[in-house]
């Protein structure tokens, strides 16, 4: 019965054992414990906090606004006060009229008495005749320049709520700033009136949650923990997804806690901006009961998952067991022993493997067999491709034979006076032997362009008038190295394609420029030219791997030998027109550098 069951899992597909495994032991436990233990304590504590949460939140906005709204009364009284207008407006002969107008005006000192909300109160405006006594203060140019001053004279006449600096103790206050018109809009100034922080100091320390207000550049106004005061909420390490945010309940990461953000805009009437009250707690000071039921539910969890060792550590040695089997049989074949067979124990991934293992045996000794025939097939051709150039070597003109004999010829046409046939058996000779010299080495353009020349001297000895050549070389790039044989077979189809219909007057012009590093080389002719679809069939033949029976040997050799020595760019580049003529045009690098 036993080893049914085994066969039977073996029969099974390793993914399949892993997800029973997982859904037995550990999916079905965690999802007890976790949905029924957990889930309902914590939603219910969370719920209850963000309720107690909002309920702060909406206290503090309350009490918040009637803080500030005192510091709107005073505003709105001061900005349709004729007195102060005529005080700011008038201008003074004396010293002496200044400080008798301030004793007249006590309304601003009366002010700061009578509201325990706010804590200064100053107008910055542009009357040369006034003095400064940090209730009228002359606008210079570091004030004007400021945000919240710019702010205040382009909101026409709505208020702002800023965080700025007291120019007395130089403390940074929650201000209303508003700018009033002294009589008429183009004599006006700036009123700004701090409000008390100790006052929305004291409405955030009978919270128990962290809270706090902010202004509109995430500047830290007051709040109930020590050090948050005067930084920012990136100071604070406040989450970037949730800084900008105006309005709602966010969960996010703050000092390393997992955290609800709730924040409630506090926009008061007849401003253009605003503050944010902004409450934090943590999740997990809010969950600590429901935690405890979850070290509970981990011990649980804990004893499932040895059950699970014990189960994963009896599929391990069964699957151990087979693998080490195949393992060896992969042994004994790397020893070259290919007369084995794997028993097939199962269905499963291994049991594929063991059959896959002895397909793999007998495809290699079928291999082995047809390497062995191909072997010895290869061995006979290359008995006969040695046979074959022993034969043409035997039956190689001797060069030097060909060499005398060619100069026989040439004295004998010279000594009877044919002088222009014995010059062109010369230029035959001397080609003959460039050629047969040319190796794999690298040659000087100059020798190159000497066997050139001499073929066509030849040429032209044949065509008589039909032929002229003019060679322009530029004398820099003589001794530069170029592979033997690159120039001539491009100049031969020139002669040959080119001017083959050409009744007189074809022109085959090299020239060679030197250009930066590089050489450049052109072939022109003037003879019938090419259409584009010959072209194109041209630049096809080119690219060839074999020698067909209708492509430009030469050329394809020349195109190839190029890219192979020099690299793809430096290929043959051939411009052709109908009636006009053809160029071929390479370049080679300075140097003779090769790509191979």
């Amino acid at each position: 019965m036993f080893d049914l069951l085994i066969r039977g899992i073996n029969d099974l597909k390793l993914r399949t054992k892993l997800i029973i495994s997982f859904i037995v032991v550990v999916f079905v436990p965690v999802m007890i414990v976790g949905v029924i233990l957990t889930g309902e304590l914590r939603s219910k504590a969370l719920d209850n906090a963000l309720e107690q949460n909002a309920a702060n939140v909406d206290r503090v906005k309350k009490r918040t606004a009637e803080v500030i709204n005192s510091a709107y009364d005073i505003s709105y009284l001061l900005s349709n006060d004729g007195r102060l207008a005529s005080l700011a407006s008038r201008q003074y002969d004396t010293i002496y009229d200044v400080v008798k107008a301030y004793k007249e005006y006590p309304d601003i000192k009366e002010y700061i008495n009578l509201y325990k909300e706010i804590s200064n109160i100053r107008v910055y405006l542009n009357n040369q005749t006034l003095l400064n006594n940090w209730e009228f203060i002359q606008t210079e140019e570091e004030i004007v320049n400021t945000t919240w001053y710019r702010k205040a004279m382009d909101s026409g006449g709505l208020i702002g709520w800023n965080y700025i600096v007291d120019e007395r103790d130089n403390i940074k206050y929650l201000s209303l700033i508003r700018k009033i018109n002294f009589g008429s809009q183009l004599n006006s100034g700036v009123l700004v009136i701090n409000v008390n922080s100790q006052m929305l100091h004291s409405i955030l320390d009978q919270e128990t949650f962290e809270t706090m207000i902010v202004d509109e550049n995430n500047n830290i106004i007051s709040a109930n923990r020590p050090g948050r005061v005067g930084k920012t909420l990136a100071n604070i390490e406040f989450d970037q997804s949730v800084i900008d945010k105006q309005n709602g309940t966010y969960e996010a990461v703050l000092n390393g806690q997992s955290s609800k953000i709730m924040i409630e805009p506090l926009i008061p009437v007849s401003s253009h901006n605003g503050l944010r009250v902004i409450s934090v707690f943590s999740i997990e000071s809010i969950v600590k009961d429901a935690n405890q039921i979850i070290i509970r539910a981990l011990t649980v969890i804990s004893i499932s998952l040895i059950v699970a060792l014990i189960l994963i550590y009896w599929f391990s040695t069964l699957l151990t067991k087979r693998m080490l089997r195949l393992s060896k049989h992969i042994s004994k074949v790397a020893t070259g022993n290919l007369d084995i067979a794997l028993e097939i124990d199962g269905k499963d991934e291994i049991g594929q493997l063991s059959r896959q293992f002895n397909s793999m045996v007998a495809s290699i000794n079928g291999l082995l067999i047809e390497v062995q025939e191909s072997n010895q097939q290869k061995a006979q051709l290359v008995s006969k491709q040695n046979e074959i150039k022993f034969k043409m070597m035997a039956s190689q003109i001797n060069p030097h034979f060909l060499f005398n004999a060619l100069e026989s010829i040439r004295m004998k046409a010279h000594m009877k006076g044919e002088k222009e046939i014995s010059n062109v058996v010369k230029l035959l000779g001397k080609m003959m032997r460039k050629n047969l010299e040319a190796g794999s080495r690298t040659v000087t353009l100059q020798n190159e362009i000497d066997i050139v020349r001499c073929y066509l001297e030849i040429q032209k000895f044949r065509y008589e008038s039909r032929l002229e050549y003019e060679l322009l070389i530029d004398p820099n790039a003589e001794q530069v190295h170029v592979l033997p044989l690159i120039i001539q077979p491009i100049v031969e189809n020139a002669v040959i394609h080119g001017l083959e219909n050409t009744e007189e007057g074809g022109m085959v012009s090299i020239k060679v420029d030197l250009i930066d590093t590089m050489v450049q080389i052109e072939v022109t002719d003037n003879g019938s030219g090419m259409t584009a679809e010959k072209l194109e069939s041209l630049y096809q033949s080119l690219e060839d791997q074999e020698d067909g029976e209708h492509n430009r040997i030469g050329l394809r050799n020349v195109h190839m030998r190029l890219q192979l020595s020099y690299g793809g760019d430096h290929g043959l580049h051939i411009m052709s027109e109908p009636g006009v003529g053809t160029k071929v045009r390479f370049s080679i690098p300075i140097g003779g550098g090769l790509h191979v």
